[in-house]
């Protein structure tokens, strides 16, 4: 008999237990929909602790095996900030999804040469970088809402009448959004974008840059006037006057032009230089900078707004300006979500890289910051590195403020009722509910199936030890049997091998 024909049976249109990656599950896509009280029909026990409320952001640090539901939680959580946002269009939460790492580490790993010691690369990661990159994850998707550029798919919610939004915001958060856009855009055609964004935000250019172009680009009419002056009056070569008047006036355009042309390119260029050797995750060109920097304000540039240091206190101003930027198109928190550290290439599951990539973020100012929540979902390997930490290192970043859950564990009987609503999403519409011990014969009780499943630990695995028990019943019987129900010699069989298997699994001998 073949799976098809058990799942026919029993009317499931769709294999419950087939879904290992989170991403790629269309029956947790449906079990993750809100019920009639906002929280997902199917969740973990940890998630309204790690969530937290969306009105007042929190941070929270959650530890997990592979397998174990931290991508889940992921999309969850994106999942109620979406319904959050729709439910409270004035009162909406940026999510920023800081999980695809592998741009930022290898523009940093090209920095230091790209040849060297990795671990010893990655170790210089700061907490300004980690700043910059959320700055860079979060500042495109509101510029591509103000200029209209949405054909990508990654732009922000900001609401119906964005020009009029965005032209109706205080001078000062325009200027802020324009400043923001010209350090963290995104590489291709940051430039272009900074003159559509300050043309979309009816900023002009500067008053300074435009009175020093005017006296360069036509200081030549000072010269040409006293020519002019000379011919019509008939003045004498020989006369001092007109000669000082002449060359003066030729000097004088000189030094404009000197001023505009050589001198200020050269400040740029040395403050770009700054800039951009301090934005270390980025791979825009000097040029590219300095596009885009000549057309904000002087005094702005001035102010000490740049990061042109290592300073985390040019991050956080910035931080606070996205922040008071985005709150006239709705926005009054931030949620970024950091997952998926073991994946990027670099990194590639070591514990050492990942603490190196990590560790810095570990900052109770950076996490504890107001209307900015981080939800940290770290492999569990981190979770030991973590514990041999200093107690210097633990005084820093107040771990007992951070709603820190140590590990993402599931009970036998969480996975029972997990497995069971998975069960009932993919019955045939109209078909009468069945439950999980439905599917196993009369002699295997309900608490046989909760310790079986309380021996996987985690859902990736309880669905693996489901299936193989379906799929191997499946193989020991012919379709004219019309045997559909497991029995317990199988369910036994199957548990000792998937048990065996996740031991192997976490002593790092077998694979997943």
């Amino acid at each position: 008999m073949n799976l098809q024909q058990f799942f026919d049976h029993w009317s499931i249109v769709e294999n419950p237990f087939r879904g290992e990656e989170a991403r790629q599950d269309a029956v947790f896509s449906r079990l993750s929909q809100l019920d009639a009280a906002g929280r997902p029909k199917a969740a973990h026990s940890d998630f309204e602790k790690i969530i937290g409320r969306l009105e007042y952001p929190s941070t929270s640090i959650v530890f997990g095996e592979k397998g174990s539901g931290k991508t889940a939680i992921r999309m969850q959580i994106a999942r109620r900030i979406a319904e959050h946002n729709r439910a409270n269009p004035e009162k909406k939460v940026m999510l920023v999804a800081y999980d695809e790492l592998n741009t930022l580490l290898d523009q940093f790993h090209q920095r230091y040469g790209g040849g060297g010691d990795i671990q010893d690369c990655l170790s210089r990661i700061r907490l300004v970088d980690h700043i910059d990159g959320i700055l860079m994850r979060s500042v495109p998707g509101v510029v591509d809402g103000i200029i209209g550029e949405t054909a990508s798919g990654r732009s922000q919610d900001l609401g119906e009448h964005v020009r009029r939004t965005a032209r109706g915001l205080d001078p000062t958060s325009r200027k802020d959004l324009l400043l923001l856009q010209s350090l963290y855009d995104r590489p291709d055609r940051a430039h272009e974008r900074t003159a559509k964004l300050r043309r979309a935000l009816r900023l002009p250019l500067p008053l300074p840059r435009l009175v020093w172009s005017a006296l360069a680009y036509a200081g030549w009419l000072l010269p040409a006037g006293v020519l002019v002056a000379f011919i019509l009056l008939k003045g004498d070569y020989d006369n001092l006057l007109w000669q000082g008047l002449f060359f003066g006036s030729v000097l004088l355009w000189f030094v404009f032009l000197l001023k505009r042309v050589l001198w200020d390119a050269l400040a740029m260029k040395r403050l770009v230089r700054r800039v951009r050797r301090q934005i270390r995750s980025s791979t825009r060109s000097d040029l590219s900078y300095i596009q885009s920097l000549r057309q904000i304000d002087p005094a702005v540039l001035r102010s000490g707004s740049l990061p042109t240091t290592d300073s985390d206190d040019t991050r956080y101003a910035l931080l606070a300006k996205f922040r008071q930027a985005i709150a006239g198109f709705g926005y009054q928190a931030i949620v970024v979500v950091v997952d998926r550290v073991d994946e990027p290439t670099l990194i590639n599951g070591d514990a050492n890289r990942m603490r190196a990539v990590v560790w810095p973020m570990f900052n109770n100012k950076f996490l504890q910051q107001e209307g900015l929540g981080i939800k940290m979902l770290l492999p569990i390997e981190l979770r030991h590195a973590l514990f041999k930490e200093s107690s210097s290192f633990f005084q820093e970043a107040r771990l007992d403020k951070q709603n820190l859950v140590e590990r993402l564990t599931w009970s036998g009987p969480t996975l029972y009722d997990l497995c069971e609503a998975r069960l009932a999403a993919c019955l045939a519409e109209g078909a009468q509910p069945i439950a999980l011990l439905d599917l196993f014969a009369e002699d295997v009780t309900r608490q046989d199936l909760v310790d079986a499943l309380e021996q996987m630990h985690q859902p990736r695995d309880a669905f693996k030890f489901l299936y193989a028990c379906l799929n191997e019943h499946c193989s020991n019987v012919t379709s004219q049997e019309q045997s559909f129900r497991v029995p317990r010699l199988v369910l036994e069989s199957v548990r000792r091998q998937q048990a065996e298997r996740v031991q192997q699994l976490y002593r790092g001998i077998g694979p997943a």
